[in-house]
């Protein structure tokens, strides 16, 4: 069940940037604002400019604020698939000499043990999913705290992904003046909310076919198996259609919306449309059969690579099938055309909000629902990955001093020492450690 309170999801698409501001009121999701601009700066997914990209995002933010009424400062963003890198990871650490309770420090302490890893220079962690935690050996464990234990081990997944990739989408973000709070990898938060629980148990593939590019991801036993990204999306389809049609960018764009069709079968031959060419003064007829063929064409080339990539991985043999979702599935007929290529049962996925229930936007939405949904484990290892330092760190003594210096906190050095130690020191010692864990 979702935590109550704000959240805002930025999806930076390759043709659109939209920005969802959502507040969560006993679990139920309300959407208070939404907005949304043509993406500058991308291209196939990846941000290649980042002061073009910044701009976009921070006319998508303006927009979202003027709709929802409110400043937004904290952000959950999404990471693109490609070239990710799922490796499996483990982490082991003491939880003391003698057995007691595990806590809050204990988890922090060994997800921060499983995140050390040898990397490439050119790689960095994104997120790091737990499968479980282990106690003295006693596996299954999803949480752990409260229980008593000497060793604590957790086993999960590590994503990576190009520090290349990480490093714009946190920098353009930055520069539209707003905070990263959460990084996402994207078919992760996606399969989450648009695959049921039996879909992510079985085994289902995921197609989010967007505009600069068509990602396919396999979801197993509630785990990202496989990633594969397709550098073809939806604006190639209206290029096609520019190009054999002689007309416009714009105006291809336009009619792919308005009368495009994915299967040629179900099209007319009699219904016809007018097209401006460019170089003529007066508009030409198209039938929606001839459009159709051009929509077809490209989205079966898509589907064919996909297809042979799925194979390879033996996933088209997953009970679930293939949920499809992305801009590009809001054409007529993908569906069936998907079905006839794949000869796998194919569903579509459509958010049921208000006022977003449109393929588009269910990325947008799956990165609320993932931030809403992140329960104490996943924020203590958040803290981990982020470097950030857990509040209730123990102090390895308590001496009280009779005062403190003004400056004390900023001369005392936060150094950990055991009890025989301490004892072995000078007062003024004491006192000086005391201050440097007080203050850590």
């Amino acid at each position: 069940m979702g935590k109550s309170g704000m959240y805002v999801g930025l999806d930076i698409g390759t043709t659109s940037i939209k920005v969802i501001v959502a507040e969560y009121v006993k679990g139920q999701m309300n959407v208070i604002g939404v907005g949304s601009k043509r993406s500058e700066g991308l291209s196939r997914g990846v941000i290649v400019d980042i002061d073009k990209a910044a701009s976009a995002i921070r006319e998508a933010v303006q927009d979202a604020e003027k709709k929802a009424n409110i400043e937004i400062h904290d952000v959950i963003a999404g990471i693109p698939a490609n070239m990710l890198e799922i490796e499996k990871c483990q982490g082991m650490i003491a939880v003391g000499d003698e057995s007691r309770e595990i806590t809050d420090q204990d988890v922090h302490d060994v997800a921060a043990a499983a995140l050390v890893r040898n990397l490439p220079p050119e790689r960095e962690i994104v997120t790091l999913v737990p499968d479980e935690f282990v106690v003295d050996g006693f596996d299954g464990i999803r949480d752990p705290r409260g229980m008593i234990g000497v060793r604590l081990e957790l086993h999960g997944q590590v994503f990576t992904a190009p520090k290349t990739v990480i490093h714009n989408t946190r920098k353009c973000i930055e520069k539209a003046g707003l905070n990263v709070k959460t990084l996402v990898v994207n078919p992760w938060a996606l399969g989450q909310l648009a695959l049921t629980d039996g879909e992510q148990d079985f085994g289902t593939i995921l197609l989010d076919l967007g505009g600069g590019q068509s990602t396919a991801a396999v979801i197993h036993d509630h785990k990202l198996k496989y990633t594969y990204v397709d550098q073809e999306g939806g604006e190639y389809i209206t290029k096609d259609i520019s190009v054999v049609l002689n007309t416009s960018f714009e105006s291809a764009e336009t009619i792919k919306r308005d009368y495009g069709l994915a299967s040629a079968d179900q099209a007319s031959e009699e219904e016809q449309f007018p097209v401006e060419v460019v170089g003529q003064t007066q508009p030409v007829s198209v039938s929606e059969k001839y459009l159709a063929e051009i929509i077809e064409a490209r989205l079966t080339q898509i589907f064919n690579r996909l297809k042979e990539r799925l194979e390879k991985t033996n996933a088209l043999d997953l009970p679930g099938g293939i949920v499809m979702t992305g801009g590009v599935t809001a054409l007529p007929g993908i569906t069936d055309l998907a079905h006839q290529i794949f000869d796998r049962s194919v569903k579509l996925y459509i958010p049921g909000q208000m006022g977003l229930r449109h393929p588009s936007f269910t990325q947008g939405l799956s990165l609320i629902q993932y931030a809403a949904n992140m329960n104490d484990i996943d924020q203590l290892i958040q803290d981990a990955l982020t470097g950030k330092s857990h509040p209730n760190k123990p102090t390895p003594e308590k001496v009280q001093p009779q005062q403190q210096p003004a400056q004390a906190a900023n001369e005392a050095e936060p150094v950990e020492s055991t009890e025989k130690e301490e004892n072995s020191k000078k007062p003024l010692d004491s006192i000086r450690k005391f201050l440097g864990n007080f203050f850590e």
